[in-house]
């Protein structure tokens, strides 16, 4: 399974598991906004898949509200179903909060290193340029 995992991410490395650039972002923008969504990038989702062949002892921290043990895939993909983020493999008994609190999606944003962007909302524009860090306090 690692060798498969190591041929996948060099084959697509490249064209598939990149992550959004700001021309990528502005481009998304831009059609959210002709399609009355505007500052949309794209939909998140997170869905829970049952666990067919789960070790029995990990059980219990995996079984969630359906009562059998899941495991929770995050994904976001754009109007035409590219996926550009995927987080996977937190157990079922978290709730969406806790998966997006945990996966590396706000990550470069917290970091400061994010594209930047600007868009509008309800009337009120937001501009991406600075991010301020709760840990430092600084911009």
């Amino acid at each position: 399974m690692t060798k498969f995992c190591c041929a996948i991410v060099e084959i697509f490395v490249e064209r598939y598991l990149l992550t959004p650039n700001a021309n990528d972002i502005a481009r998304l923008l831009y059609i959210g906004k002709k399609r009355d969504f505007p500052g949309m990038l794209g939909s998140l989702d997170c869905m829970h898949w049952k666990w067919k062949n789960y070790p029995t002892t990990w059980s219990g921290q995996y079984v969630g509200r359906s009562g059998s043990p899941t495991i929770i895939f995050e994904a976001i993909a754009d109007y035409d179903v590219w996926i550009w983020h995927t987080y996977f493999g937190m157990s079922g008994t978290n709730n969406d909060i806790n998966v997006l609190e945990s996966s590396n999606l706000f990550s470069n944003l917290a970091q400061g290193i994010a594209p930047l962007t600007h868009y509008v909302i309800q009337g009120k524009e937001y501009n991406m340029e600075k991010i301020f860090c709760h840990e430092t306090g600084s911009m």
